[in-house]
């Protein structure tokens, strides 16, 4: 089954900040869902290789290798195929002209160039309306085909002949040196656009390319790792969705943490904890549009009805700010590599989880400290999401790892709890704006004596995942981060190293021993890449620079070929999970930040 379904690292991403398109070394599109990255798939040949539907353009004859890269300071991907009869590339883009585009069209662009001798290439466009699950009409025309069905209308144009076949077109051709060939896929609103393809391909390349060097151009970073932070920047801008400003954790879904598991989870929601810390990455590199954007999203979502079980804000949002879809599992599918079930929609979206809170105020504090500011309504609607979490932060709830085995005491739930009402103190005193003080910071005080009682467990010398028992996890390397306590305490050093005996392996870090803390799923996991760049900035703030410095060239090693990370890396060094992921590139970022300061730049 391996061969149907390439190594998740064999993978690239291009988009147009609606949605994306997941492009395989093997010029294969697996992963597309129109208009936008919550929408069901058109291409999903990535969790069903059968009949999940796929747009493939290779050469005939044999690929002796393949290599795959972007567009320096881009998103537009390139794939190089060598073989004994020549050089030909793939340049996969989606068109993104201008900021706040409101004439935007969709556009999903292929040129293909002979680079040297002659070589014979196939294509092969077949989509498979929402997951598969729906029929489509197909209707060819002079320069490529239509396809209608569930909803949406796309329309392919070509410039080599394309034939009919199992629900889709193919088509063979053949390139001299230098010579191209054109195609595009286009959401249609309306009439199919007709004319020549190769002058408007130009246009819409040339203008992609100044898009994203423009937008790039806005980044302070300067420091020693600026290749791979600005591909983390690229990745986090590709994941926003500009009409509305909501940034999504990831663009797939059921990517499995353990193949052929039953861990398979659908990414394509706003968490509120993944979009806020992606917030404070965006504001220390310079963005502070897209800043203001999630912030005007976030702000939204202080107005929604709530209730007094899980609060005023929900884990996770769709795109539009509703609540996130209930679990549904796509039976007829069977999943990456085998990996079933594929499900769509996150049961997680019900759950408590209390940390959210402190993520999302420290970005809220950070905004107003380095952004435009508050005003004074979202002022007193923060004021009313403190006012809950004062009379509910002492109570269980599921954590920041969203374990489906019922709620427990979570220390690191509690102490982002004290973290939202520290930077609430932080925030009235330096703007002088109203607030009870008095009430904040007695709870607040509260809270901070009872992880420091609770929390720590003094026969192993470490702070626990949870009160009651002893159970290492990752989350707790953030307690410096987040300025609980300083990084040099006592307690923090020993609990860092109790991680590194139970969770660290070679500068990769497990989030928690699922067979000392079962989290309700069956099945293992990788080491969770957020968790090793965690550790990275927890060694460098404790002073540990050098071994920081190695750690975080060795976690590079583990980026695929264009820079990218899913959520989770296996001990044999595979990508695993949903791919690739906005939590592991904004900690990414994070780490090089505050490396380079550490070491002295």
């Amino acid at each position: 089954m391996s061969e149907r379904y390439p190594p998740i690292a064999e993978h690239g991403l291009i988009g147009d900040l609606r949605t994306a398109a997941v492009v395989g070394t093997d010029g294969r599109i697996g992963w597309f869902c129109a208009p936008r990255f919550d929408s069901p798939s058109v291409f999903g040949a990535l969790l069903d290789a059968g009949d999940g539907g796929h747009w493939a353009l290779h050469p005939v004859c044999e690929v002796i290798n393949r290599h795959q890269f972007y567009i320096p300071d881009s998103n537009i991907l390139v794939t190089r195929f060598l073989t004994e009869d020549g050089i030909v590339e793939v340049q996969d883009f989606m068109p993104v002209l201008r900021p706040r585009d409101t004439g935007h069209r969709q556009r999903l662009v292929r040129r293909v160039f002979n680079v040297r001798g002659r070589i014979r290439l196939t294509t092969d466009v077949r989509p498979r309306f929402d997951y598969a699950r729906a029929n489509h009409r197909l209707e060819t025309t002079e320069d490529g085909a239509r396809f209608d069905g569930a909803g949406l209308r796309l329309g392919l144009r070509t410039s080599v002949p394309v034939k009919e076949h199992d629900g889709g077109v193919t088509g063979e051709f053949e390139l001299g040196p230098g010579e191209t060939a054109l195609f595009v896929l286009e959401v249609l609103d309306g009439e199919a656009p007709a004319g020549p393809l190769e002058a408007e391909l130009e246009d819409l390349f040339r203008a992609t390319v100044a898009f994203w060097r423009s937008w790039l151009g806005q980044s302070t970073y300067t420091g020693r790792w600026r290749e791979m932070v600005h591909r983390s920047a690229l990745l986090l801008k590709l994941l926003t969705h500009e009409p509305s400003g909501a940034i999504i954790a990831a663009p797939t879904c059921g990517l499995p943490e353990q193949v052929g598991g039953e861990r398979n989870w659908d990414y394509r929601h706003v968490w509120i904890r993944d979009a806020a810390f992606s917030l404070y990455a965006l504001l220390r590199l310079g963005f502070t549009t897209e800043a203001e954007d999630f912030f005007g999203w976030l702000t939204r979502r202080f107005d929604g009805p709530g209730d007094d079980d899980l609060g005023p804000l929900r884990v996770m949002y769709t795109i539009d700010g509703e609540p996130a879809r209930e679990e549904e599992v796509l039976d007829h599918w069977e999943g990456y590599r085998g990996s079933a079930p594929v499900r769509i929609g996150n049961a997680a979206g019900t759950q408590l989880q209390l940390d959210i809170y402190g993520e999302l105020i420290d970005s809220i504090y950070l905004f107003d400290k380095y952004g435009s500011g508050i005003s004074y309504e979202a002022w007193h609607a923060l004021t009313r999401v403190l006012d809950w979490l004062l009379d509910h932060w002492d109570q269980p709830d599921q954590g920041i790892w969203e374990t489906r085995a019922g709620r427990q005491d979570h220390t690191f739930s509690r102490l982002m709890c004290w973290v939202a009402i520290e930077r609430m103190v932080r925030v009235a005193r330096r703007r002088g704006l109203p607030a009870d003080l008095t009430r904040w910071t007695s709870v607040r005080d509260e809270i901070h004596e009872q992880i420091q009682t609770r929390g720590w467990s003094e026969a192993d010398e470490s702070f626990s995942r949870q009160y009651g028992e002893f159970v290492p996890d990752a989350s707790l390397l953030l307690m410096p981060l987040v300025k609980f306590c300083v990084p040099t305490d006592p307690r923090f050093t020993s609990t860092l190293r109790a991680i590194e005996r139970t969770l660290v392996v070679d500068s990769l870090v497990f989030r928690y021993d699922a067979a000392q803390a079962p989290d309700g799923v069956d099945g293992d996991e990788g080491t969770f890449s957020i968790c090793s760049f965690w550790y990275v900035e927890a060694l460098a703030r404790t002073g540990r620079v050098e071994e920081a410095r190695l750690a975080l060239e060795k976690v590079f090693t583990y980026a695929n070929h264009v820079g990218l990370y899913a959520e989770q890396i296996g001990l044999t060094g595979d990508q695993l999970g949903n791919f690739p992921q906005a939590f592991t590139h904004l900690s990414l970022i994070s780490s090089a930040i505050n490396l380079d300061r550490a070491l002295g730049g």
